[in-house]
This record gives C-alpha cells, structure tokens and sequence, in this order.
C-alpha cells in the first residue's frame, strides 16, 4: 500500500504526524479523534501534576505494605459499608483492630497495625459488607496468593522474606536487535509428571534456550490463576506471580539468570478479561459487578467465561496501568505481549468476524476506551523502560495498533501475524502439498502493514491444545510413535521431517520484524497440551514436554533441534530479521519452486514432493555465492544430496532483447531449501 504522512493536529499546538496509507483518508476525523481522546484521558488521570508512569504507581499505594516499621493495607472498595482483615493472626474472625476505615471520599480503605501483628507466612483475606450481604475477598493488590490443597481455594499471604532477593544484574537492557522469542509455561516444561517449578525452570530449561540460540524468553501464566488448565488466561490476582511454580524470589532469579545469559524475559499479561470467580478474584469485589468490570451483559464475556474490564472507569485505569509498572518494577521483565487484544478492541469481541474493509476498524463496534487504554498503558511502559517491548495479539489488523504513539499510534512495538500460522493449518488440512500455491503462500507470509512491526511464527501453542494438532502431528500423524528412529526408513516421516524445516524456514526468513517459537516445536514435539482435569483422571501425561526425545541420538527429533538452531544462527549472524524485504526473485508454480532475497541471502525454496532438479538456472546479481545452509544436509535429517559449503558462480548471457542476464544453476533437491551467501 502507498504510504502518505499526515498531519494530526490534537488542541492546538500538538501536531502528530501519521505515517498511514491513502485507504485511510476517510477515516481521519476518527483517528484524530481517538488520538485526543488518548490526550485527554492521560490529562483527567494525572490534573497535569505528574506524569502518566508516576500515576501508574497504585501497587506502592494499595495492598500491604511495610510503613515506619509499621504495618498498612489499604483497599479500593466503594460499594462496602465494612471491611476486615481475617487470618491465622486472628483466627480467621473479625476483630476491631483489624477492621478498615473509610478515607477520602473515593472508595478507599486503611487499618494501620503495628509491626509484630502480622508476620511473613501467614495467610488473610478480607471480609467486606455491603448493603445486603458480605463476603470474603483475596485483596485485589495482593502480591502473594497460594493455593490450599484440599479445597483448591486461594489466600493471601503475607509476603516478607528474611533474606530479600538482591539482583546481580538489575541494569540488564534488552539487545537492540529483533526478538527471536522462545514462548514457554514454566508448569509444563518439565518432562516429569507435575507441575514444574521457577527453580527447576533455571536449572534445566532455561540453558536449552540458550543452547537453541533465542534471544528472549516469554513466560505464560505467571499472573496468579485459579485453574491450572487455563494456561494462565483467567486471571484471579494480577499482582501475584503464580505460587504454584513456587516464591517471588524463584522467579526473580529466574529472570537474573535470563539476564546473566543476555536473555530479555517478556510476560503474558492479561488485560482484556478476568476470571469470574469471587472468592478468589475481582469480580462482585465489593458486592457490585461494575466495580472493575462493565454492568450488565457488557461485563460477560460469554465465549470465555469471564469477565469484560470498563476501561472507561479511571479507577479501573489506576489498576491496569499500576499492574503494567508492577511487572517492570518488582520483577525486571522486559516487556509484555498483551493477550486477547482483539477482544478488547471490540464489542462484539471480534468473535466470527471477519475483517474485510476498514470501515470494520471505524465503526460503532470498536471499543475506543480500550484503544485508550492499549495507548495509555504503551506509554506507561515506554517510558518505565524505553527498551521494553510490547506485542499485542489481534488477529483484526486494526491499523495503527503497532505505529509508534509519536506517529499518531498506540505504541505497540509489534503485533503477532497471527494469520500465518492460521494459514499454514488451513493449508496442511485442506490442500496436499504437491498442490500448495507458492505465489499465494508469498503473499501471506509477507502480507503486512508497512508502517507496522510483526512477529512472525509458524504455529504457537494454540494450535498444540488438546483438539488440534501441532505441524509435525500434521505431517506425521501415528507414525510419530512407531517410526521415528533413525535406523526405521519410513517415507511418511521423511516427508514430514522435510516440510517441518521447510515450513520453519520460510516462516523465519519472510517474517516481518520477529519470530516466535512454542517450546517443544523446534524438535517436533509428538501429541497435544492437555492439562489435568476429570476428563483424563486428572493425569499430568500430557501436561509435560519430553526433552528425551530430542536428546536421544537415536531418534529423528535431534534433526529438527539442529536446523531451528542453525534458523537462529543465521537470523543473528546476518541480522535477518533487522534487515527490510523479502524481495521474490523466483515463483514456479509447476515445479513447487520459491525463492527471495533478503539481508543479503539468497533463498531457495523446493516444495516439490517427488521431483528434484538440475542446473536449474535462477537470476541473481553477478558474482561468487556459497551454500550456507541446507535443510536436506545429513545433520538436519536430510538426505546430503549436496556437498556442503558448496560454491556457485553465476554466468552472463545476452538477451534477444539486448539485455544481459546473470544466473547461477542449482542442483535443487525435493522438499528441500538452501541458503546462499554472496562472497564477490
């Protein structure tokens, strides 16, 4: 799309400019308007007297906290006529020395207690009244939530460690280079049957990230959930790290350690809904379900469950932006990838819907407070940690979600191409590979905004839950469990080794500004994610990853380690993902035959199943060029049918027209890609 920059002017003297295609000009008055909507809410939430990060320090204000020497919690709670806190320091019975009192006029609640009233361990939760009824409350600011393991039920816990963790590395900034993300579930990543933990995280995991060559590490389910199976989307105590992979001070270790291996750690942070359990969550925190969330069927999200935050409600943006600072501050990650965007986005959820024009982005149907929000908590962010990144997960191609906000955006760093992976199912379910588009699957690899940063990636765990199937799954099926050692020639499983690093492959090298991986899928993970429940007797097998089978040199999942290491390799070594393109130089839709350019590589793409050919002429610029990577080389699982580090010197040749063509001629091998380098 053609690229025009315009001037917004918000007030009077707040020019901005905005970098947009021309199918935007119709909507201008909208994108000014949303813009000073964003200015105007920044100025009613600060009166001009502190800065929008300042404002967003609400976890230093509510929640316990150690004052003097003294102990104060203070709660936000409007609609209650009585609040106590209740604990094994008082034997879970109200009592006036620990009853709240209202101060202000705002909803806020304090009690002041003296030093040696409550202690490290112990548990609490709050008791508030309201016109009609009561009912016991984890508080909304608490750091430290832990699960009882009879009745499954969470309590505060008063959170004061002897021994504080001290960071070795706290002035860690992420590298200036594109995130190549390793997504992992700090549960599941054990190969035991359990739940693993933060420590054993460290220890065994964190070092295979490294090995593989990623560069930044993103960790699900760490905000404090309820239900396990969740895999950390309903969300219970946004403050709270998860306890069930153990304290806050394994996971600041965790992130130091990350830091030690020059490792940026980035969060799944859930803001587009919470869970709709009270006890244990925010919902009816103080008797009324508009407290946090809207009223009425607005605050339901019915597909999932949960429920729909009103960021509209300052109080409601004190909580969301505090909670942004809170993970930046108390816990040193680098950045977020906001889950769910696409949800908030819209009223109807953008459930069903497909986005066909842009009018679908300028329409009632936009939720505008929560575009406020998305802008409000990028600067926030940004500015607590101007290396952070930020990632947000819409499927709708809202424009401007990833401009940055100086430009007239909403100040994501980058938005995932959620369709790509969506494309490479629907191909694999749909088509067979002997009649895949090439200059089809081009264009949706390399569909993208220009003024927009993406994070490109074949598949992500939503396509490993239980009911659907991972690529390798795909391409393998049954034979994974029988025909997967290297000594058992089995065509089935050739093939899909062979697409596998095909598939990885042109989804690194096409993708726009990053690449994500879900751990396990570089080695081809076999089966599905499937947590404990009643269903399945409650069984951890399938909530685990079996880090055996990459490691045991007699099986085939090595192969595919090796090339996604040798992927990362080459997107460091010629900062592949830093550099613009792809440009195509090669599209043959008979033979299965792909190729482009890109930071200085040439990529040839070899999709067909049964046909290798010779001598193939491609057009490059003139000179030397040395094979650098290849998918079919024996230590990836191929069938070394080219020699390695092999040399190619292209040839002149006249044109009837005139003209002079340069080419070189590949040996291009079936269901195989190769990577070459221009050496003169």
């Amino acid at each position: 799309m053609k690229a025009t920059w315009y001037q917004i002017r918000l007030g009077r003297d707040y020019p901005i400019p905005l970098m947009k295609d021309h199918y935007l000009t119709p909507y201008l008055p909208v994108i000014q308007r949303r813009l000073e909507k964003v200015r105007n809410a920044e100025q009613r939430l600060t009166e001009g007297r502190m800065s929008l990060a300042d404002f967003a320090s609400g976890h230093e204000y509510f929640g316990l906290h150690r004052e003097g020497g003294d102990w104060v919690f203070r709660e936000w709670a409007p609609n209650a006529t009585a609040i106590s806190l209740i604990g094994d320091f008082n034997e879970w019975r109200e009592r006036e020395e620990f009853s709240l009192r209202r101060i202000g006029s705002n909803g806020n609640w304090e009690v002041r207690l003296p030093g040696q009233r409550l202690h490290s361990g112990q548990l609490y939760k709050l008791l508030i009244h309201w016109p009609g009824g009561s009912g016991e409350r984890i508080p909304a600011y608490t750091r430290r939530a832990v699960q009882d393991p009879h009745t499954k039920l969470f309590c505060a816990q008063v959170w004061e460690p002897e021994h504080p963790y001290i960071w070795q590395f706290p002035s860690f900034r992420r590298p200036p280079e594109a995130p190549r993300i390793y997504e992992a579930h700090i549960g599941m990543a054990q190969s035991e049957e359990k739940v693993g933990t933060y420590e054993e995280f460290q220890k065994k995991i964190l070092p295979r990230v490294v090995d593989a060559g990623y560069n930044t590490l993103q960790l699900m389910a760490i905000q404090e959930h309820p239900y396990y199976g969740s895999l950390g989307y309903h969300v219970s105590s946004f403050f709270a790290a998860s306890s069930r992979f153990g304290t806050p001070e394994e996971l600041k270790a965790l992130v130091d350690a990350a830091h030690e291996a020059k490792l940026a750690v980035i969060m799944d942070l859930i803001h587009s809904h919470a869970v709709r359990n009270e006890q244990e969550g925010i919902s009816r925190f103080d008797g009324t379900l508009y407290q946090y969330f809207h009223e009425g069927p607005r605050g339901d999200h019915s597909a999932w469950d949960s429920r729909c935050f009103d960021y509209g409600k300052p109080e409601v943006l004190h909580f969301l932006l505090s909670n942004c600072r809170f993970w930046l501050d108390e816990y040193h990650f680098d950045g977020f990838r906001f889950d769910g965007v696409t949800s908030m986005l819209y009223l109807d959820h953008g459930l069903g819907k497909a986005f066909t024009g842009y009018a679908d982005y300028f329409g009632a149907n936009v939720e505008e407070d929560a575009l406020v929000y998305l802008a409000l908590s990028n600067e926030v962010i940004h500015t607590v940690r101007p290396d952070a990144i930020t990632i947000a997960e819409d499927v709708s191609g809202m424009p401007g979600l990833a401009t940055p906000g100086k430009e007239g955006g909403f100040g994501f760093d980058y938005r995932l191409a959620m369709g790509v992976p969506d494309y490479w199912i629907k191909l694999l379910k749909e088509i067979p590979d002997e009649f895949w588009p090439m200059g089809h699957l081009y264009h949706e690899l390399t569909n993208r905004r220009a003024d927009e940063k993406t994070i490109g990636y074949a598949e992500s765990h939503d396509q490993a839950i239980v009911g659907d199937k991972t690529i390798i799954f795909r391409l393998i099926d049954a034979d994974m469990y029988t025909h997967m050692n290297v000594f058992d020639p089995n065509l089935q499983v050739d093939r899909g080794i062979a697409l596998h690093k095909l598939i990885r492959l042109v989804t690194l090298a096409t993708a726009g500004n990053g690449y994500l991986n879900f751990m396990g899928n570089e080695f081809g993970h076999p089966e599905w994610i499937d947590f404990p429940r009643e269903g399945n007797n409650w069984s951890y097998h399938y909530a685990r990853r079996q880090w055996h089978l990459r490691d045991d040199a007699n099986l085939r999942y090595r192969f595919l380690a090796e090339f996604d290491k040798a992927m990362m390799r080459l997107a460091a070594d010629y900062r592949l993902l830093d550099s613009p393109g792809p440009h195509k130089i090669l599209e043959n839709q008979a033979n299965l035959l792909l190729g482009f350019e890109r930071a200085g590589l040439v990529f040839i793409f070899c999709f067909h199943p049964d046909q290798s050919f010779t001598s193939y002429p491609v057009d490059l610029p003139p000179g030397e060029y040395r094979l650098i990577l290849n998918s079919d080389a024996l230590e990836f699982g191929g069938h070394g049918r080219i020699q390695p580090g092999q040399v190619y010197f292209t040839t002149p040749e006249t044109l009837p027209q005139g003209q002079m063509r340069h080419y070189a001629s590949l040996y291009l091998p079936t269901r195989s890609t190769l990577v070459l380098k221009k050496m003169a």
